[in-house]
């Protein structure tokens, strides 16, 4: 099985304006597929912007509404699957979500973020209640996830147990936290023998200063590809051989005693 190129979108688009976000990720999936990408990943809440307030409410609409619409039509125009992230209304309740979107524009997975960061989130987002989403993508196992969730390594280790091997992980972490990018994210694909794509917005948006440092992080604890702190657009690849030569090599999830782990759930 060859290689799954995966391109990580760096950016924060306009905060506020789903057309130019659009318009952003289509010329990103051009520069992505052109660079022979399978996938294409944009950071949490890239359709409408992150810290833009009541507009959440506003821009909010169903997993199948038209911002999807359109990434479909960007995914089948550039024939690559993109997972992005946008606020979801499902109801009365908005949740922070993401989307995995097929290369065919049919729409593969979708997963509503479990763990919600600050007071922000809080007041505006519910919580999701399905910890492990995942879909099969170019004969991998994909899992979605969101930013602070990947902070938890019960969520990711869920992740490993359930197969998946590789976990897109749409992001806006924030300055001071830059070590979750440059540390964490390295550790949390070792030691569950994944790669974690963790895909960072950028720059100044309302009270935060996102810091970019996205990441490809491979099963060996490093990062196969990373971006600095701008508006970036990097490449990497997900390799099945190195996985599955890494898996065999790393004994992490086969000398486990789940029977010693009982007081996580208490």
């Amino acid at each position: 099985m060859p290689p799954l190129r995966t391109a990580l979108l760096q950016s924060s688009g306009v905060p506020g304006d789903v057309p130019a976000n659009l318009a952003a990720l289509d010329d990103a999936a051009s520069r992505a597929a052109a660079a022979g990408a399978g996938l294409l990943i944009a950071p949490e809440l890239f359709l409408t912007g992150y810290a833009i307030g009541e507009d959440l409410a506003r821009l909010a609409e169903a997993a199948d509404g038209p911002g999807s619409e359109a990434v479909a039509a960007v995914a089948v125009r550039h024939g690559l699957a993109i997972v992005y992230g946008y606020p979801e209304r499902a109801g009365e309740a908005l949740y922070n979500a993401a989307q995995l979107i097929g290369p065919d524009g049919a729409r593969l997975a979708h997963y509503r973020k479990t763990h919600l960061f600050g007071d922000f989130e809080q007041k505006w987002f519910t919580a999701g209640d399905e910890p492990v989403v995942q879909a099969e993508l170019n004969g991998l196992t994909l899992g979605l996830m969101i930013c602070y969730d990947v902070e938890f390594p019960e969520n990711v280790r869920a992740h490993a147990l359930a197969g998946t091997d590789l976990l897109a992980v749409p992001t806006a972490q924030m300055h001071p936290f830059e070590f979750v990018a440059e540390s964490v994210i390295p550790v949390r694909a070792f030691e569950n023998q994944m790669y974690v794509a963790y895909v960072n917005r950028t720059g100044p948006e309302g009270p935060y200063d996102f810091v970019g440092l996205s990441a490809l992080a491979g099963p060996d604890g490093t990062a196969r590809a990373r971006a600095g702190r701008g508006t970036e657009l990097v490449v990497g690849d997900v390799d099945p051989e190195l996985l599955a030569a890494s898996r065999a090599a790393n004994p992490y999830l086969r000398d486990r005693r789940p029977g010693f782990y009982s007081a996580l759930t208490e």
